[in-house]
């Protein structure tokens, strides 16, 4: 089954056609947002034939000449946007690039009709940011259709590129090098047959993009307290991490943060946080001492770092309201604990409760902002020359 979602006024007729992972579509008709079921993963024939039905059924219904617009993906090579720009085409009508985070954001501020300027943070895997490198760790500020980046994690090298996030271990290594501590890499992970071949990655800097992707993150910790070294399937890393800390704070009740254990700056880019004290930390966890406390602490210590680095872009920006998406919010330690704090702080939290937190949400923030977009074109003065 799909969902239908209220929106607070009537808006322009557009299609969101989602992004690459769980995808949707989108068509915003009126007062209300049509969201497909999750057609899959488009990276098979089977799913990309389902991705065009859908597209098909909401565009062959719709009255004559209604459509305005369609949204897509900032990625030129999914088959969702390839396909948006096909459909644009035929229809004569604009088609509108919306970056992966900006999306989560604008569908958080779509279910609660909200057009004024929220704080945006987006917590997920990846998704191409606007400078071609890959996202995962966000804070925007979204007002309406617009996007403005206030900050990002600090960005992580990926050995092996979309390898290193199938492989926890890879970012793991990632880090000691970045920490200088690269001799320790081949011994470490010694079970790891491409443990040399990764070290030369680093130290070559050949195939290791840079991510700001909270995923990675959690990728590293799993890694380097040996919890994860490779996946089996999606998010096993995290998901195994948040299995771990949560065992320790059910018997122990939350930690208290370690001292020292993150940086933030203000840079060129916005302001950064930098969770590589923690991740060292872990490097570093004394053996007499089990893996679960070193999964709770880890949480609570990025609860304490996102909270201080929020508040601080809240204060400089003057933003009150933070909406928060991605698919690390299907971590409930996150999704429960971050919000409390984060109010506790005199902000006002948002967060998605009849959608997913993940990417079976981005057509509709796609769409949101796309009929937004639409309607200030209609809206724009005419200027007689």
């Amino acid at each position: 089954m799909g969902h239908i979602l209220s929106l607070p006024r009537p808006l322009p007729t557009v299609l969101g056609v989602g992004g690459w992972f769980k995808n949707t579509l989108c068509l915003i008709q009126g007062n209300q947002a049509f969201i497909t079921p999750t057609v899959g993963d488009l990276d098979n024939a089977e799913t990309c034939a389902n991705h065009q039905s859908q597209a098909q059924h909401f565009l062959e219904n719709l009255p004559q000449s209604s459509l305005q617009a369609i949204a897509h993906d900032l990625h030129p090579d999914f088959f969702s946007t390839r396909q948006a720009l096909h459909y644009a085409a035929d229809y004569r009508v604009p088609a509108h690039a919306v970056q992966h985070h900006h999306a989560h954001i604008a569908a958080v501020c779509a279910e609660y009709g909200e057009e004024s300027s929220v704080l945006g943070l987006a917590l997920d895997g990846v998704g191409l940011g606007t400078d071609g490198s890959a996202w995962g760790g966000e804070l925007l500020q979204v007002q309406g259709a617009h996007v403005e980046r206030l900050g990002h994690l600090h960005p992580l090298l990926m050995p092996g590129g979309d390898k290193a996030a199938r492989e926890p271990w890879r970012m793991a290594a990632a880090v000691l090098f970045a920490a200088g501590r690269g001799e320790e890499i081949v011994q470490r992970f010694a079970d790891q047959a491409g443990a040399a071949m990764v070290l030369n990655q680093l130290q070559r800097n050949l195939n290791c993009p840079e991510t700001s992707s909270m995923g990675r993150v959690f990728d590293a910790a799993a890694g380097l307290l040996g919890i994860c070294p490779v996946m089996s399937f999606e998010a096993e890393a995290a998901v195994l991490l948040e299995k771990a800390a949560t065992a320790w704070i059910t018997e122990h009740g939350w930690p208290v943060c370690l001292s020292g254990s993150y940086l933030i700056s203000e840079e060129e880019s916005g302001v950064v946080l930098n969770l590589r004290p923690l991740l060292l930390a872990l490097a570093d966890w004394p053996g007499d001492r089990t893996v679960e406390e070193a999964a709770a602490v880890f949480h609570a210590s990025l609860v304490a770092a996102l909270v201080d680095w929020v508040s601080l872009v809240a204060r400089k920006s003057g933003l009150n309201k933070v909406a928060v998406a991605g698919g690390c919010f299907f971590n409930r330690l996150l999704s429960s604990h971050l919000p409390d704090v984060l109010e506790s702080q005199g902000l006002q939290v948002l967060m998605l409760k009849q959608l997913s937190p993940g990417d079976t949400s981005i057509a509709l923030g796609q769409a949101w902002v796309a009929a937004l977009l639409v309607e200030e074109t209609i809206l724009e003065p005419k200027v007689c020359v």
